[in-house]
Protein backbone atom coordinates (compact mmCIF):
# COMPACT_ATOMS: atom_id res chain seq x y z
CA UNK A 1 0.00 0.00 0.00
CA UNK A 2 1.10 3.33 -0.73
CA UNK A 3 1.85 6.48 1.47
CA UNK A 4 -0.94 8.54 0.10
CA UNK A 5 -3.28 5.67 -0.23
CA UNK A 6 -2.36 4.38 4.19
CA UNK A 7 -2.47 8.29 5.03
CA UNK A 8 -6.11 8.18 3.42
CA UNK A 9 -7.76 5.07 5.47
CA UNK A 10 -5.93 6.43 8.54
CA UNK A 11 -8.45 9.59 7.86
CA UNK A 12 -11.29 7.69 7.12
CA UNK A 13 -10.69 5.77 9.90
CA UNK A 14 -10.40 8.43 12.07
CA UNK A 15 -13.58 9.82 11.25
CA UNK A 16 -15.35 7.24 11.55
CA UNK A 17 -13.83 6.71 15.09
CA UNK A 18 -14.47 10.42 15.63
CA UNK A 19 -18.25 9.64 14.84
CA UNK A 20 -18.56 6.91 17.13
CA UNK A 21 -16.92 8.66 20.19
CA UNK A 22 -20.14 11.61 19.17
CA UNK A 23 -22.45 8.65 19.48
CA UNK A 24 -21.10 7.32 22.56
CA UNK A 25 -21.04 10.42 23.96
CA UNK A 26 -24.49 11.51 23.34
CA UNK A 27 -28.36 9.85 23.66
CA UNK A 28 -28.38 8.20 20.04
CA UNK A 29 -25.40 5.85 20.82
CA UNK A 30 -26.76 4.09 23.40
CA UNK A 31 -30.42 4.37 24.29
CA UNK A 32 -31.71 3.47 27.36
CA UNK A 33 -34.52 0.66 27.59
CA UNK A 34 -35.04 0.12 31.16
CA UNK A 35 -32.66 -2.98 32.19
CA UNK A 36 -30.76 -2.19 28.52
CA UNK A 37 -29.36 0.03 25.94
CA UNK A 38 -30.52 -0.23 22.20
CA UNK A 39 -27.74 0.96 19.96
CA UNK A 40 -26.45 2.89 16.85
CA UNK A 41 -22.75 2.06 17.50
CA UNK A 42 -22.88 -0.63 15.14
CA UNK A 43 -23.80 1.51 12.12
CA UNK A 44 -20.08 2.88 11.61
CA UNK A 45 -18.34 0.16 12.20
CA UNK A 46 -20.68 -1.36 9.23
CA UNK A 47 -20.37 1.51 7.24
CA UNK A 48 -15.75 1.01 7.73
CA UNK A 49 -15.66 -2.48 7.29
CA UNK A 50 -17.28 -2.14 3.87
CA UNK A 51 -15.76 0.60 2.55
CA UNK A 52 -12.04 -0.36 3.75
CA UNK A 53 -12.30 -3.79 4.76
CA UNK A 54 -12.61 -6.46 7.51
CA UNK A 55 -9.36 -5.26 9.48
CA UNK A 56 -10.25 -1.18 9.76
CA UNK A 57 -13.89 -2.71 10.57
CA UNK A 58 -12.58 -4.76 13.38
CA UNK A 59 -10.70 -1.77 14.77
CA UNK A 60 -13.91 0.64 14.55
CA UNK A 61 -15.47 -2.51 16.37
CA UNK A 62 -12.92 -2.71 18.95
CA UNK A 63 -13.51 1.40 19.69
CA UNK A 64 -17.28 0.42 20.09
CA UNK A 65 -16.40 -2.60 22.36
CA UNK A 66 -14.24 0.20 24.55
CA UNK A 67 -17.16 3.35 24.45
CA UNK A 68 -19.34 0.08 25.85
CA UNK A 69 -16.67 -0.48 28.71
CA UNK A 70 -16.51 3.19 29.43
CA UNK A 71 -20.07 4.32 29.03
CA UNK A 72 -21.39 0.62 31.35
CA UNK A 73 -18.37 1.65 34.15
CA UNK A 74 -19.24 5.42 34.84
CA UNK A 75 -23.14 5.53 33.35
CA UNK A 76 -24.30 1.41 34.60
CA UNK A 77 -27.67 0.10 34.52
CA UNK A 78 -28.34 -2.22 36.57
CA UNK A 79 -26.92 -5.29 34.36
CA UNK A 80 -23.70 -3.23 33.29
CA UNK A 81 -21.62 -5.57 35.32
CA UNK A 82 -22.45 -8.01 32.45
CA UNK A 83 -20.26 -5.48 30.30
CA UNK A 84 -17.45 -4.26 32.59
CA UNK A 85 -15.29 -5.76 35.39
CA UNK A 86 -15.40 -2.60 37.29
CA UNK A 87 -19.16 -2.44 37.61
CA UNK A 88 -21.16 -4.31 40.61
CA UNK A 89 -24.26 -4.67 41.90
CA UNK A 90 -24.45 -6.21 45.46
CA UNK A 91 -23.29 -9.40 45.10
CA UNK A 92 -22.90 -9.77 41.26
CA UNK A 93 -19.67 -8.43 39.87
CA UNK A 94 -18.27 -8.27 36.48
CA UNK A 95 -15.05 -10.41 35.34
CA UNK A 96 -13.23 -11.52 32.78
CA UNK A 97 -15.73 -12.56 31.15
CA UNK A 98 -17.32 -9.18 30.86
CA UNK A 99 -14.77 -8.37 28.49
CA UNK A 100 -15.09 -10.83 26.51
CA UNK A 101 -18.94 -9.78 26.26
CA UNK A 102 -17.67 -6.51 25.77
CA UNK A 103 -15.62 -6.67 23.11
CA UNK A 104 -15.41 -9.61 20.63
CA UNK A 105 -19.17 -9.11 19.30
CA UNK A 106 -18.27 -5.81 18.34
CA UNK A 107 -15.01 -6.94 16.78
CA UNK A 108 -16.94 -9.46 15.13
CA UNK A 109 -19.49 -6.72 13.64
CA UNK A 110 -16.67 -5.26 11.36
CA UNK A 111 -14.87 -8.51 10.78
CA UNK A 112 -18.12 -10.00 9.42
CA UNK A 113 -19.66 -7.24 7.92
CA UNK A 114 -16.00 -6.97 5.81
CA UNK A 115 -15.19 -10.29 4.02
CA UNK A 116 -19.51 -11.13 3.78
CA UNK A 117 -19.42 -7.62 1.69
CA UNK A 118 -16.36 -8.91 -0.01
CA UNK A 119 -17.52 -11.91 -0.57
CA UNK A 120 -21.54 -11.37 -2.15
CA UNK A 121 -20.25 -7.61 -3.87
CA UNK A 122 -17.60 -9.31 -5.84
CA UNK A 123 -16.51 -6.70 -8.00
CA UNK A 124 -18.89 -4.29 -7.29
CA UNK A 125 -21.87 -6.21 -9.39
CA UNK A 126 -23.88 -6.68 -6.18
CA UNK A 127 -23.09 -3.79 -3.79
CA UNK A 128 -26.63 -3.36 -2.75
CA UNK A 129 -27.15 -6.67 -2.03
CA UNK A 130 -24.01 -6.95 -0.56
CA UNK A 131 -24.22 -4.12 2.01
CA UNK A 132 -27.74 -4.78 3.01
CA UNK A 133 -26.92 -8.59 3.55
CA UNK A 134 -23.74 -7.52 6.07
CA UNK A 135 -25.38 -4.94 7.71
CA UNK A 136 -28.57 -7.28 8.71
CA UNK A 137 -25.97 -10.20 9.72
CA UNK A 138 -23.14 -8.51 11.72
CA UNK A 139 -25.97 -6.58 13.30
CA UNK A 140 -27.89 -9.89 14.34
CA UNK A 141 -24.06 -11.59 15.36
CA UNK A 142 -23.43 -8.84 17.56
CA UNK A 143 -27.27 -9.06 19.43
CA UNK A 144 -26.66 -12.81 19.25
CA UNK A 145 -23.55 -13.32 20.88
CA UNK A 146 -23.99 -10.80 23.12
CA UNK A 147 -27.18 -11.91 24.77
CA UNK A 148 -25.53 -15.66 24.30
CA UNK A 149 -22.39 -14.80 25.99
CA UNK A 150 -24.65 -12.68 29.18
CA UNK A 151 -26.53 -16.10 29.42
CA UNK A 152 -23.71 -18.48 28.92
CA UNK A 153 -21.91 -16.66 31.63
CA UNK A 154 -23.55 -14.46 33.71
CA UNK A 155 -27.30 -16.27 33.56
CA UNK A 156 -28.00 -16.45 37.10
CA UNK A 157 -26.75 -12.96 38.17
CA UNK A 158 -28.65 -11.04 34.97
CA UNK A 159 -31.65 -12.90 36.03
CA UNK A 160 -31.23 -11.82 39.56
CA UNK A 161 -30.96 -8.12 38.32
CA UNK A 162 -33.96 -8.23 36.03
CA UNK A 163 -35.62 -9.96 39.33
CA UNK A 164 -37.29 -12.85 36.86
CA UNK A 165 -36.53 -16.60 37.40
CA UNK A 166 -33.56 -18.41 35.91
CA UNK A 167 -36.03 -20.44 34.15
CA UNK A 168 -37.46 -17.93 32.26
CA UNK A 169 -33.99 -16.43 31.43
CA UNK A 170 -33.77 -17.81 27.92
CA UNK A 171 -37.25 -16.90 26.47
CA UNK A 172 -36.29 -13.23 28.20
CA UNK A 173 -33.29 -13.58 26.00
CA UNK A 174 -34.68 -14.08 22.84
CA UNK A 175 -36.85 -11.58 23.57
CA UNK A 176 -34.21 -8.86 23.98
CA UNK A 177 -32.99 -10.47 20.52
CA UNK A 178 -36.31 -10.18 18.70
CA UNK A 179 -36.95 -6.34 20.80
CA UNK A 180 -33.73 -5.04 20.07
CA UNK A 181 -31.37 -7.03 17.74
CA UNK A 182 -34.26 -7.40 14.78
CA UNK A 183 -34.49 -3.47 15.05
CA UNK A 184 -31.32 -2.47 15.18
CA UNK A 185 -30.63 -4.91 12.05
CA UNK A 186 -33.19 -3.05 10.33
CA UNK A 187 -32.31 0.08 10.79
CA UNK A 188 -28.50 -0.65 9.88
CA UNK A 189 -29.91 -2.04 6.73
CA UNK A 190 -31.79 1.43 6.08
CA UNK A 191 -29.19 3.74 7.31
CA UNK A 192 -26.13 1.99 6.11
CA UNK A 193 -27.47 1.33 2.63
CA UNK A 194 -29.14 4.73 1.90
CA UNK A 195 -25.54 6.75 2.80
CA UNK A 196 -22.90 3.88 1.53
CA UNK A 197 -22.86 5.22 -2.30
CA UNK A 198 -22.30 8.80 -1.22
CA UNK A 199 -19.97 7.74 0.79
CA UNK A 200 -18.49 5.59 -1.12
CA UNK A 201 -17.58 8.78 -3.22
CA UNK A 202 -16.78 11.22 -0.70
CA UNK A 203 -13.94 7.84 0.48
CA UNK A 204 -12.45 8.02 -3.00
CA UNK A 205 -14.22 4.53 -4.06
CA UNK A 206 -12.96 2.97 -1.50
CA UNK A 207 -14.12 -0.65 -1.37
Amino acid sequence: MQANERTRKMVQLSLLIALEVVLALTPLGFVPLGFTRATTMHIPVIIGAILMGPMQGGILGGVFGLCSLLTNTFSPTPTSFVFTPFFSLGDMNGNFWSLVICFVPRILIGVVAGYLYRAIAGKGKHQLVGTAVSAAVASLINTGLVMGGIYVFFGQSYAAAKEIPFDTLFSVIMGVVGINGVPEAIIAVIIVTAIIKPLRKAFGGAK
